[in-house]
């Protein structure tokens, strides 16, 4: 179960176990959905309209982009920025689930609350994911540079993208974007924690599960469904993440399209409104889904079966 649950009997693993299980499941799910997360910031950040229809758009459909890219940078643009982006991953799947864990037990600690309602995953589950941020955010700015920029690339490697980053556009630039990140992140991830455990309890209502594998595909199951939501209800705050943390990097995005500059949240908002209409709020959204669907899946799926390790590893030892 994830979150303090007091009625879990003998189900007490340490913070570090939490934590190791938050890494490792961030880990797997981040090598799993890389390609997605390539071609939904492609999306996002394309000021062209995602249709056959306008000429000048690169980039139209998944399927479309999937062999664009291939063709024009080959595979391994489909894991480009991976190491920050698997340094994103490890560290903050710890820092949201161990957050996440303390915080539901702090609730129940102060009995403010039950800490299995779906408000209070809510609220817990939002504070995490911006507890994490917080300590993450320059690893997921760097990470949206290296997917953004085209060839020839501008960054060699990660240390170089650091160096040139601070020197040209200094130490603010690796907290750009920070603002609409944690106004999408709080209600997305306080929305994924809350319907994964909502999901849960209906599916063992409706299926009571027969064995491990049942359970373990079910958490699957919930975690794709709480993905799928919570991006849909959140999504146009993400888009206008991703295009505040490309300013001042036009130049490597010149040969995807036209490039705009934003002032702020609202600037970016109202640019994107008046240029490309509402649809644009949710440009990307259908790579983002089915990224969501896996990643939001496999990230409780792992977290689970790794927590449920440490506790069948703690009961063979007693």
């Amino acid at each position: 179960m994830v979150g303090y649950d007091p009625r879990a009997d003998g189900r007490n693993i340490s913070n570090l176990e939490v934590a190791v299980a938050g890494s490792v499941s961030g880990l797997v799910t981040r090598a799993m959905i890389s390609p997605l997360d390539v071609i939904k910031i492609r999306f996002q950040l394309q000021i062209e309209r995602l249709s056959r229809s306008d000429p000048n758009a690169k980039y139209h459909g998944i399927l479309q982009a999937g062999r664009q890219i291939l063709q024009e940078e080959g595979p391994t643009a489909f894991w480009k920025g991976h190491i920050p982006a698997q340094l994103l991953s490890i560290g903050y799947g710890a820092v949201q689930f161990l957050s996440f864990e303390v915080l539901t037990e702090l609730v129940h600690r102060a009995s403010v609350r039950d800490a299995r309602d779906f408000s209070v995953h809510f609220v817990c589950g939002g504070l995490s994911a911006c507890v994490a941020t917080l300590t993450m955010h320059p690893l997921d700015v760097l990470r949206t540079r290296y997917a953004a920029q085209g060839e020839p690339r501008v960054y060699r490697a990660l240390r170089d993208a650091v160096v040139t980053m601070y020197r040209t556009e200094g130490p603010a630039v690796f907290y750009k974007g920070l603002t609409p990140t944690l106004l999408a992140i709080f209600p997305y991830a306080g929305f994924q924690f809350a319907f994964y455990s909502s999901l849960k309890h209906v599916g063992e209502w409706a299926m009571p599960s027969e064995d491990k594998t049942d359970g373990n595909f079910k958490n699957l199951l919930c975690g794709s469904g709480a993905g799928v939501i919570s991006k849909t209800l959140t999504y146009p705050l993400d888009l206008f993440k991703k295009r505040l943390q490309v300013g001042g990097f036009e130049q490597a995005r010149a040969s995807f399209g036209q490039v705009r500059s934003y002032k702020g949240l609202l600037d970016c908002a109202r640019q994107v409104l008046r240029e490309e209409g509402a649809q644009g709020f949710f440009k990307g959204l259908s790579p983002s889904l089915l990224k969501a669907a896996l990643s939001t899946g496999f990230m409780f799926f792992w977290y689970e079966l790794v927590c449920n390790l440490f506790h069948h590893l703690r009961k063979a030892d007693s």
